[in-house]
């Protein structure tokens, strides 16, 4: 770098305050030394607030949780393009009564929907592709769309009256992974990262696993910041692992680079950033160090993380066929609870293609058939070991669908539905929310949220609730605002709550 540049750099206010006594640099250094165990603190171990030992915590700020916490970690199956709702969990016999008839008036009157639709008035209602039944004691509805969600309605927490502001998949994505439509928010994993700091320093605290059914025409795109962190440190950002066999690139040795030469090369490099660091103070030199000792520590993790050659065959077999397929969602669902077993806090698999304009009647049945089996065998699978108690799964996607077409009426291969923020369904298990319950109500053409409606900054604050924090406590504060997942508002939803 230019000597006249590096020195303009230098006289920035962080650097007056760096080299004003000890300075940021060795507060900063202070806090990498609590990481690796070299200061009174590093463990960050004691008592919470009901007495009970905690295990290990690596980071997160010192008084959080605010609250003893119900979850201890996360896993968001979501759905990208909007699970049609009325298809799959919401039955309204209205709705198959008025099959092929107008909107009625009143339902959507002004109303925004997406440019394909336009004005609703005058759509013609569309049915129920598929039946719908009632399933366990708690007689929850699931069409035969989900014949294995059917199966565990027992252990879910349905909420059938999530609600929007966002109309298009990235902003309604990104509103309700980071609390803001626009990019540029720390996501929901980042912010359990920044507050509760992670159970081992072997794997990351929140990663990210996509996957998309085979022969979809859905063209969504995986954006990074559906897992960044925004203007949080970038070291609290969600690692994206691939879906090939290699999870993470470049883990291996070069030929010639034994793991002591190793080490004591990135000794070296530590020892170079953190003189750079008590000179500037910049946090991501910081979190270049980090990501040095993770990439480290991975070499021998994550091999041994995605070999599934202990997994017990019934096991395998619950995930469906394509549990061994790299890149399936099957697969992504064991690689979910075998990271959370080793100390992953977040975990949030991503699957593309629920984008149905025209494919009802062809390309929901492969995204039910890819994610329905493994969904529900995941929920088992945490259960039998355990893990179900304090790990939360959920599952629902940005928006849901129109109850009328998108399409022609007489053209069956290409019936639609468009997206539809006022009314969808979301269910949960695990964690602290109560089993066996449907929580919510949509209208009787599955339209709006009409019995206790439930806001995406509602269900944010639901989350950080059941995970122990205070949704309006845990902020960060940025260009001289504090700001927070939930923005400036957001009830918890106490009814679903154990």
């Amino acid at each position: 770098m230019d000597p006249f540049v590096e020195h303009q750099l230098a006289l920035t206010r962080r650097e007056l305050l760096g080299r004003t006594g000890y300075g940021i640099g060795t507060a900063a250094l202070a806090g990498l030394l609590n990481r690796d165990g070299f200061a009174d603190d590093s463990k960050k171990t004691g008592k919470p607030n009901d007495g009970a030992a905690t295990p290990r915590r690596v980071g997160g700020l010192p008084n959080v949780p605010h609250f003893p916490a119900k979850a201890k970690r996360v896993i968001y199956l979501f759905m990208n393009g909007g699970p049609t709702h009325v298809d799959l969990f919401d039955w309204k016999p209205k709705l198959q009564e008025l099959h092929g008839k107008p909107l009625p008036e009143g339902y959507a009157d002004n109303k925004r929907f997406s440019t394909m639709t336009g004005n609703a008035q005058g759509k013609l209602m569309l049915a129920p592709v598929e039946p719908f039944q009632q399933h366990g004691a708690s007689g929850a509805w699931v069409s035969s769309f989900m014949p294995h969600t059917a199966r565990i309605v027992d252990d879910l927490c349905f909420v059938k009256s999530m609600h929007t502001d966002a109309v298009n998949h990235a902003p309604a994505i990104s509103f309700l992974l980071s609390g803001a439509q626009l990019p540029g928010r720390p996501t929901l994993g980042a912010w359990m990262s920044y507050g509760l700091g992670s159970e081992t320093e072997e794997l990351p605290a929140y990663v990210a696993l996509t996957s998309v059914s085979k022969g979809t025409s859905c063209g969504q795109i995986f954006y990074e910041f559906y897992w960044g962190s925004g203007f949080l440190p970038s070291r609290y950002q969600g690692v994206k692992f691939r879906g090939g066999n290699e999870p993470v690139l470049y883990l291996s040795n070069p030929a010639g680079m034994t793991p002591p030469v190793k080490r004591d090369m990135l000794d070296d490099i530590a020892e170079l950033n953190r003189q750079k660091l008590g000179v500037t103070g910049d946090p991501e030199i910081s979190t270049r160090i980090a990501q040095y000792e993770m990439a480290y520590r991975m070499q021998t993790s994550v091999p041994e993380l995605a070999d599934f050659a202990n997994e017990p065959k019934e096991v395998l077999e619950s995930y469906g066929p394509q549990v061994l397929e790299p890149g399936s969602f099957a697969r992504n669902c064991l690689m979910a609870r075998r990271l959370i077993e080793r100390g992953s806090r977040c975990v949030q698999l991503m699957h593309a293609g629920w984008d149905q304009h025209n494919s009802l009647t062809t390309e929901l049945y492969n995204q039910c058939r890819d994610t329905d089996q493994p969904s529900a065998a995941l929920v088992q699978d945490l259960k039998r070991l355990g893990l179900l108690d304090d790990t939360l799964v959920i599952w629902g996607g940005e928006f849901g669908r129109t109850p009328f077409i998108q399409g022609k009426l007489d053209d069956r291969p290409r019936w639609g539905r468009d997206h539809h923020p006022y009314a969808f369904t979301t269910w949960m298990a695990g964690g602290g929310v109560k089993p066996g319950i449907t929580f919510g109500a949509s209208d009787d053409l599955g339209i709006n949220a009409v019995i206790d409606p439930v806001h995406v900054h509602d269900f944010q604050a639901t989350i950080m609730h059941l995970l122990g924090i205070d949704h309006t406590r845990l902020t960060y504060r940025f260009q001289g605002r504090d700001f927070r997942l939930t923005d400036v508002h957001g009830n918890v939803v106490s009814q679903i709550l154990a």
